[in-house]
């Protein structure tokens, strides 16, 4: 369900709004995959948005006629942006939550629509639509009896950071408040590979740190989740929002990780609240 928060004017003056009676201050997020209809409130005429899509899914391991085959780590969502949109106190705007799918590359996030708003799912640039959007990072690839890792969501200024791949592990930082990339498992361990970090809805924070050792998750950028860490033979989870999920180890057809869901929040005024760091925390 979805998170709403309004302030009146103390709020506003708190925020450095000017002491004007009748200014609102407030935000609505929603976490949970799905379509939903937000209605302006009473004295909104503008508002900024953040979008981020649902992360793509590691792909399941392979054994073939004795022949271990690598499974790819999942790639990451994008996040997008949109800010000083004008609307209608007391109209309706539709919001879409992207799923994370298994399996699959997920599905998008959008505010009001696709030519609006929009962060594509794991599928790299895909598309994306508003003041700014950032790239996933790209899920890793395995090599024998490597498993790649998940890449880390797509942050505020910049793209999330790449799946570990191959022997050497290979995954990356994310830049921009991105999520970081979860790390290769392989051989002897048998793990599969770390799900990518996730982003979070409260503007630009601090890179996700990539995994750095055998099947561990990308940490979350922005105050978003990292990646779930995997001791075992299934992928990991990507975070919360967006991180794309580890490859299955491919010794016995374990399946890969599930990508984190996605999420919209909305904040108002939105000429005074902007994305990537004005003004954009709680409420």
């Amino acid at each position: 369900m979805p998170t709403i928060i309004t302030r009146g004017a103390a709020s506003a003056r708190a925020y450095g709004f000017g002491a004007k009676a009748g200014k609102v201050i407030g935000s609505q997020s929603y976490t949970t995959p799905g379509t939903y209809t937000w209605i302006a409130p009473a004295g909104v005429t503008k508002v900024s948005a953040v979008a981020i899509g649902g992360g793509g899914s590691g792909a399941r391991g392979c054994w073939c006629i004795c022949v271990a085959k690598s499974a790819k780590g999942g790639t990451a969502a994008s996040l997008a942006y949109l800010n000083n949109y004008s609307v209608t106190p007391g109209n309706s705007y539709t919001v879409i939550v992207g799923a994370a799918t298994y399996p699959g590359a997920g599905n998008y996030s959008s505010f009001v629509n696709t030519t609006t708003l929009k962060a594509s799912a794991g599928c790299g640039t895909c598309s994306s639509v508003g003041t700014a959007k950032y790239s996933g990072g790209a899920g890793g690839t395995g090599c024998c009896c490597c498993n790649g890792g998940g890449g880390g969501a797509g942050g505020y200024s910049g793209a999330g950071g790449r799946g570990g791949k191959g022997h050497v592990g290979g995954a990356a930082n994310g830049t921009g408040g991105g999520g970081g990339g979860g790390y290769t498992g392989y051989y002897p361990s048998n793990k599969a590979g770390g799900g990518g970090g996730g982003v979070g809805l409260y503007g630009q924070g601090g890179n996700g740190l990539a995994g750095s050792t055998s099947g561990a998750g990308g940490g979350g950028g922005s105050g978003g989740n990292a990646g779930q860490t995997v001791s075992g033979t299934n992928g990991g989870t990507g975070g919360l929002y967006g991180g794309g999920g580890g490859g299955g180890s491919s010794y016995v057809d374990n399946p890969g990780g599930k990508g984190g869901c996605g999420a919209v929040r909305i904040v108002w005024p939105g000429c005074s609240r902007q994305f990537p760091s004005t003004c954009v925390g709680s409420p």
